[in-house]
C-alpha cells in the first residue's frame, strides 16, 4: 500500500510546526538584543502562526477525523487520544496566554521577560512531546490497524477539507507566506534576516 495522503499531510504540518516552534525557542533565547522592535514584530508574527495553522488547519483534522478512527480499531489508543484532545484544547488557550505575557513584556520591560520564557518553555516542551505521542503511537496504530477503506475515507475528508478551506481563504497559501514572511524577518540564523 502506498502512504496514504492523509498520513503524509499530518506529517508535513508536524514537521513544519516542529519547525517553527524550534525557531521560535532559538528566537526567544536569543533575545531582543539591539533590535527589540523587529524581536517582537518577529517573536509576535511566530506566536500567530503557532496559534493559527494548528488551530485552523492542522488540529480539526486529527480530532475530527483521524482519531475517531484510530480509537475505533485500536481501543487502546483510547487513554492517550483523549489527551491529546485535551492538549489541543490546552494549547489553543495557552498560546493565547502567551501572546498575552509578550505584550506584558515588549511594554512593561524586562522585569516581564522571566514569566514569558519560563511559560513559553513549558508550552514548547508539551507541544513537542505532544507530537511525539502522535508521531510514536497514535500514527504507527493508525498505520497498523486502519484498513485501506479507512484510509480512502480519510484521505477523501482530508481532501475536502482542504477544499472547504480554500474557499473560505485558501489557508495553506496564506500560512505558507506567512511563514515566508518569518523566515525572512527573523535574524539569522533563525531566518534571513
Amino acid at each position: 500500500m502506498t502512504t496514504p495522503s492523509s498520513l503524509k499531510i499530518i506529517r508535513d504540518e508536524h514537521s513544519t510546526l516542529a519547525a517553527m516552534l524550534k525557531s521560535t525557542r532559538m528566537l526567544v533565547e536569543r533575545g531582543p538584543q539591539d533590535d527589540p522592535k523587529g524581536f517582537f514584530d518577529v517573536l509576535r508574527a511566530m506566536l500567530f502562526y503557532i496559534e493559527e495553522f494548528p488551530e485552523r488547519l492542522h488540529h480539526p483534522k486529527e480530532t475530527e477525523l483521524l482519531f475517531p478512527r484510530v480509537a475505533a480499531a485500536a481501543p487502546d489508543t483510547i487513554a492517550s487520544i483523549t489527551r491529546l484532545d485535551h492538549d489541543h484544547e490546552y494549547t489553543e488557550k495557552a498560546v493565547r496566554d502567551l501572546l498575552h505575557l509578550l505584550v506584558a513584556w515588549e511594554m512593561m520591560g524586562e522585569p516581564r521577560r522571566e514569566a514569558f520564557t519560563q511559560t513559553f518553555k513549558r508550552y514548547v516542551d508539551l507541544y513537542l512531546s505532544h507530537m511525539r505521542m502522535e508521531e510514536e503511537e497514535i500514527l504507527p496504530a493508525a498505520v497498523k490497524y486502519l484498513t485501506p477503506e479507512d484510509w480512502k475515507a480519510l484521505d477523501e475528508a482530508f481532501e475536502a477539507n482542504r477544499e472547504t478551506m480554500t474557499k473560505q481563504q485558501s489557508p495553506d497559501k496564506a500560512y505558507d507566506e506567512l511563514f515566508s514572511r518569518i523566515v525572512r524577518a527573523a535574524p539569522a540564523p533563525i531566518g534571513l534576516g
